[in-house]
């Protein structure tokens, strides 16, 4: 079994994210493998694993493989996609990929699965079910229509069994039972599972495994479908959230009600 994960490179969502150019600011110092594409990572090894204790893998048999678009700063959440237990990094990396949307990220992604298709067949594409610079939560079913797949998005619960991959997932009130056959892309919610903690051998072996960079032409591809002159949308001006006013504190000496009240109505809140 051979499955390709995607592992995004995003702004740490516990430092100060901003614009520039119409572009998310991107630092090495302050970015990080995308939190939800831990769970998409932690469901590839499990569906590896399961198959190999059922003994339709030998020991050393089944691969999985991450892929990013990125800079060279991508490299940080390829690195930590190692520590997670991935076998095999690859980064997507040209200049005039830069400004990719949506539709430009999926194009370049399924090029590139199609490439690893063509040294082995890929039995699943996993993805977390967005990113947290954009959470667009669009690129898995866009992918799936790149590559022609079909897709099981949100997925809580992932079986596979007979060489179909069966999900439960739930929205609003309701809760679905999908199946598709191989291959196929899949997209995995934080609920899914717990992402496992690195192993000390991982880490160490992490920060010397080779990553592969591709570029747009090593994929066949046209750098016109992505980047700033691919993108169907763009930013036209970014400004910083205004901040927060000044916290009213009111004693209450016997009048806390009517200061509420005014407060309320003043706010047009009621």
């Amino acid at each position: 079994m051979r499955i390709v994960v995607t592992a995004k490179y995003v702004p740490d969502i516990n430092t100060e994210r901003g614009f520039s150019e119409g572009r998310v600011v991107r630092t090495a110092g302050e970015g990080t493998l995308n939190e939800l594409d831990e769970n998409a990572i932690e469901a590839a090894l499990r569906l590896v694993e399961a198959e190999r204790e059922a003994g339709r893998l030998g020991p050393g048999e089944g691969e999985v493989v991450a892929v990013t678009m990125a800079g060279p700063d991508g490299d940080v959440a390829l690195r930590k996609a190692f520590q997670l237990g991935v076998d095999r990094g690859i980064r997507v990396s040209d200049d005039a990929l830069a400004g990719s949307d949506y539709f430009g990220t999926a194009a370049v992604l399924a090029a590139a699965v199609r490439k690893l298709g063509e040294q082995a067949p890929v039995d699943l594409v996993v993805t977390g079910m967005a990113a947290l610079d954009g959470l667009g939560s669009v690129v898995p079913t866009l992918l799936g229509a790149e590559l022609g797949l079909p897709t099981l998005n949100l997925a809580k619960k992932v079986e596979l069994a007979d060489g179909a991959l069966t999900i439960t997932r739930e929205i609003d009130d309701v809760t679905e039972s999908l199946t598709a056959s191989l291959p196929a892309v899949l997209s995995v919610t934080d609920g899914a599972n717990q992402p496992r903690f690195p192993g000390f051998k991982l880490i160490m072996a992490a920060r010397s495994k080779e990553i592969e960079v591709w570029s747009p032409a090593d994929l066949g591809l046209d750098p016109a479908v992505a980047g700033t002159a691919g993108a169907r949308t763009e930013t036209l001006s970014a400004a910083p959230r205004p901040a927060r006013p000044e916290v009213e504190l009111v004693t209450d000496k016997g009048e806390g009600g009517v200061a509420l009240a005014d407060f309320l109505i003043r706010n047009d809140l009621v």
